[in-house]
């Protein structure tokens, strides 16, 4: 309930002081000059701490986004299935640029704000080609934090709402589809075969043959694998896929025999099958990788262009978009379609075949 008291200064003039008083809330005051600004601002705020409002505006002023970030990192973070390393470098890009302010003042127009210096900025992984951020990977950093005001306001109650919601993601381009011809692809496993941790090799094989991402490789674990040496194959369920969902591949031919043998000589004391001197942890090959890279003098290709590789060559093979979208672990045919006009060749190919088998004789 509203109470406006009315007094006189030393000169006479009169002040109006509002008074606030809601059961669950401390009490609100605040003092005017004239009785129609407080009977204003009374009202307003009365009315947004019998919605709730009023607790979320008070813990927006109490806390930073420093201290939401820091929060999410430590509490909510190690809940997700993937991609650790990518959210937290993004949220603590965020925390570096606008970390001091309080949440009070996270402001769509101040998000645009940075969203253009995140734009501006050279890439962490900058080439001759391309230093800057591309539109999708200031897109990726938003998306980040707006994961995080969304906790914040959905969860934890600290934010009336969240701002990125009204902030426009930038134009992203097509994606990329580099990939390797046959030549390449023979010179890089000869170059992986050459390097100074034989698990690079395995690590491509397999990379060439499911599709999968680094992330998804170099976190298998043996209980994930299952080999049928009846029919001399293996079963690899990836559980720390993009998307969060486990996937399941089964392969073949030299990607079986090389874990075969791998399996012999594993290490008891991990569990990863990619597993660092100690076994505590999975190793890191990105070394190895770009060695490889290197001796093969093969240009302008990213581990996750295998991927890229192995879908091309489905394709070519005759897989469909559909295929594609379940063997890489997408959950639409839009990340697929880039492949449609491999898809297109082969259907035009079989389509050609059947219809000179049908009409081949027939004279028009």
């Amino acid at each position: 309930m509203a109470w406006i008291q009315k007094r006189e200064k030393k000169n006479g003039k009169p002040t109006y002081t509002a008074l606030i008083r809601v059961k669950g809330y401390p009490t609100m005051s605040a003092t005017f000059d004239r009785l129609t600004d407080a009977k204003i601002w009374a009202n307003e705020k009365e009315t947004a701490m019998k919605k709730g409002k009023h607790i979320k505006d008070a813990e927006a002023k109490k806390h930073t986004l420093a201290e939401l970030i820091d929060r999410y990192i430590e509490f909510e973070l190690p809940k997700r299935k993937s991609d650790h390393r990518k959210y937290e470098m993004h949220l603590l890009w965020w925390k570096d640029k606008i970390g001091a302010y309080l949440l009070s003042e996270i402001t769509p127009s101040l998000i645009s704000k940075y969203k253009d210096v995140l734009a501006k900025e050279p890439s962490p992984k900058a080439t001759k080609s391309h230093l800057l951020r591309s539109g999708a990977t200031v897109n990726r950093y938003m998306a980040s934090l707006s994961i995080v005001l969304s906790k914040a306001y959905k969860e934890w109650e600290w934010i009336e709402e969240n701002p990125m919601l009204k902030v426009s993601k930038n134009k992203e381009t097509r994606g990329r589809t580099r990939y390797l011809d046959e030549d390449e692809q023979s010179r890089l496993l000869q170059a992986c075969l050459q390097c100074s941790n034989p698990q690079i090799y395995m690590l491509v094989v397999l990379a060439l043959s499911t599709g999968a991402r680094y992330g998804e490789l170099i976190n298998l674990k043996w209980e994930d694998i299952k080999f049928d040496d009846e029919v001399k194959e293996v079963r690899l369920c990836f559980m720390h896929t993009k998307n969060g969902e486990i996937r399941t591949v089964t392969v073949n031919a030299l990607a079986y025999e090389l874990l075969k043998e791998h399996s012999k000589v594993r290490k008891i004391n991990t569990k990863y099958v990619f597993a660092r001197p100690d076994g505590k942890k999975p190793t890191d090959l990105r070394f190895q990788w770009e060695k490889a890279l290197e001796m093969a003098n093969i240009k302008d290709f990213r581990f996750h262009d295998l991927r890229h590789t192995t879908a091309s060559n489905l394709a070519m093979n005759g897989a469909g978009l559909r295929d594609l979208a379940e063997i890489l672990g997408h959950k639409t045919l839009q990340m697929v379609q880039r492949y449609s006009h491999l898809t297109e060749k082969y259907s035009t190919k079989i389509l050609r075949e059947l219809n000179e088998k049908q009409f081949g004789g027939q004279n028009g």
